[in-house]
């Protein structure tokens, strides 16, 4: 009998057979194309399942999602944005299976929370920085998922004083303006020639003075928004994953710059932020945690 978690992305599929202990082994990607992407997926699923019998699947999905309805809308699929049942049509390819869904950012925090940096931790945040920025919620000892299953969209809190247009629709969210792609467009925009975070990372270790602005604006991005969610909730430590968040002194100086700024009150303060040491991604483990725990019910 086999495990499966799915992590839909923005760029990517990855699927992986997970084990009792939350470990993956078999972990295979596929780029998300603009063509069908139901067509990659399917076929990524099934060769990670093989012959065997599959018991038990965990999908951790960019967001919006329904958790109800089990549709997924990331809004960096185009052909899924006006929804697409992808609890439905797992279902359909693995008819014995028992089927868990949960935005990437709920299943990030899962992963931290079974096995990573907020293990023992009752109130916490987990980020993940990439192509595009998400997270979840622990509260008392629990990951929060609102009343669609959407909470914890860290990503589209809006950064003070700008205005640059996302995806969601909106104007200046730290998605826009701290991710990945994001940074690469800005850095893009003044003249620098690369084409990745990590060639935009490697640039500003180098002192590009356009790459370290880059960075510099996405850190303090992301500590203006860590620094507001933790007066909301009230959290005892922030841990933050993804490509992106390895871009080092550039990024992370002027985050913890800004935290320190903007987290004054009281039990706010010395607020604990460090880098995830979770090596595999972490929605794909968190999927997994979803199906294991599903697969024990």
């Amino acid at each position: 009998m086999t495990v499966l978690a799915l992590d839909i992305g923005a760029t990517k599929f990855a699927v992986a057979v997970v084990e009792s202990d939350f470990r993956l082994r078999d972990v295979r990607r596929a780029a998300v194309t603009a063509d069908d992407p139901w067509a990659h997926c399917r076929a990524l699923l099934l060769a990670v399942a093989g012959d065997n019998l599959v018991t038990a699947i965990g999908i951790g999905s960019a967001g919006p999602i329904e958790v109800a309805d089990g549709v997924a809308s990331p809004l960096n699929i185009p052909r899924w944005r006006d929804g697409f049942a992808i609890v439905e049509h797992v279902r359909a390819l693995f008819p014995a299976a028992v089927v868990r869904f949960a935005i990437d950012g709920a299943c990030l925090a899962l992963a931290e929370h079974r096995i990573g940096g907020l293990r023992g931790v009752r109130n916490g945040l987990a980020l993940t920085v990439s192509s595009g920025v998400g997270g979840g919620i622990i509260a008392d000892g629990r990951v929060l998922l609102g009343r669609t299953g959407n909470a914890g969209h860290l990503g589209h809190i809006v950064v003070p004083g700008d205005d640059t247009p996302c995806a969601c629709g909106g104007f200046g969210c730290v998605e826009a303006v701290a991710s990945g792609m994001s940074s690469v467009r800005w850095a893009r925009g003044r003249g620098w020639s690369g084409e990745t975070g990590v060639e935009l990372a490697e640039a500003a270790g180098r002192g590009d003075p356009i790459a370290l602005d880059a960075l510099a604006r996405a850190g303090t991005a992301l500590g203006q928004a860590i620094s507001s969610a933790s007066a909301l909730l009230d959290v005892d430590r922030v841990v933050i994953g993804g490509g992106f968040a390895h871009s080092g002194a550039p990024l992370w100086d002027p985050l913890r710059a800004a935290v320190d700024r903007h987290a004054r009150l009281a039990f706010t303060r010395g607020l604990t932020v460090e880098l995830s040491a979770l090596s595999e991604g972490a929605t794909l483990v968190g999927a997994g945690v979803l199906a294991v725990e599903a697969a024990s019910i």
